[in-house]
């Protein structure tokens, strides 16, 4: 049955789940950080993990001898969800719109902004509400070289990956900007074959996925690349996105042609503001590396 209720008489609520659940697959689409890491439903918003960090050894027996115990050691880390919203002006006629058509229209505005604002702040964070980032943690441990270090940049990746390798861990994909796809792309092994293969649904260098972050989302100035064991990159999801209606708002961050903020009630339009909520949590330090740009300096 077709949704008939009109946004003018919901000016608050729930996306349509339909309509919901296509922003979040826009969503999962458009994050790197989503794609690489392991992905948790949230059904509050806070959720306690068990991570075992050292495990009970075994042990040889002889005939006759007692078998020794070890324990194994366990860390109980805690993520905790938070709001994430966007604010999209639209005309007032749009009150007059069903809610499920309003949102399938504005479906890809409401999801680029998303995911941009989730890779910036869990990868460099960048207006991040969460205590660390991926940037952050390698960085608090040193895992991190200059590119240019090595002869070229595949042997500089070499070495990223065995940062994380002398941990005991292994690489399962890399976090890059679009502006080194060229790069990567020249790159040859030994015998000729492209180290780098791009590909219709995922793109590999060294045989594991490397994702490609919006424009927008990465800091040229931080890194090149990131490798990581993104097992060790949590990201919880609530269900669920909410939207207000705003008829009287000033958006400052919005600026028009005077170069005054827009005023809603004075250019007879409202905002649509949506909101969803995520938590992230990297639960180990040294499984993240980062490449540098050249020249940078590592205190």
């Amino acid at each position: 049955m077709a949704d008939t209720t009109f946004l003018k008489d919901n000016l608050t609520g729930f996306v349509p789940i339909e309509q919901a659940a296509g922003i979040m697959k826009d969503v999962a689409r458009g994050s790197s950080i989503l794609r690489l890491s392991k992905v948790e439903p949230m059904k509050s918003d806070k959720k306690k993990f068990s991570i075992m960090t050292d495990g009970p050894g075994a042990y040889w027996v002889g005939e006759t001898e007692r078998i020794q115990t070890s324990t194994a050691q366990w860390i109980f880390p805690e993520m905790e969800a938070k709001k994430l919203g966007v604010i999209i002006p639209v005309t007032k006629e749009k009150l007059n719109d069903t809610t499920i058509n309003v949102f399938g229209e504005l479906r890809p505005a409401i999801a680029e902004a998303f995911y941009k604002a989730i890779d910036a702040a869990c990868l460099f964070g960048i207006n991040s509400p969460f205590a660390k980032s991926i940037i952050s943690v390698a960085d608090g441990i040193d895992n991190e070289i200059v590119l240019g270090t090595a002869a070229s940049l595949d042997l500089d990746v070499a070495d990223l990956m065995a940062l994380i390798e002398d941990a005991g861990l292994d690489v399962n994909g890399f976090a890059a900007h679009y502006g080194i796809k060229n790069s990567l792309r020249k790159l040859r092994d030994n015998n000729g074959n492209q180290l780098f293969v791009s590909g219709v649904d995922q793109n590999e260098l060294y045989n594991n996925p490397i994702e490609f972050v919006r424009n927008g989302a990465w800091d040229k100035t931080k890194a090149e690349i990131i490798a990581g064991n993104w097992n060790y990159s949590l990201v919880g999801i609530r269900a669920g996105i909410e939207y207000e209606i705003l008829k009287e708002a000033t958006l400052h961050t919005v600026t028009m042609a005077d170069g005054k903020p827009l005023a809603l009630a004075e250019q007879d339009m409202i905002a649509i503001k949506a909101t969803m909520r995520i938590g992230f949590l990297p639960i180990k330090d040294e499984a993240f590396a980062i490449l540098r740009p050249a020249g940078f300096t590592i205190s």
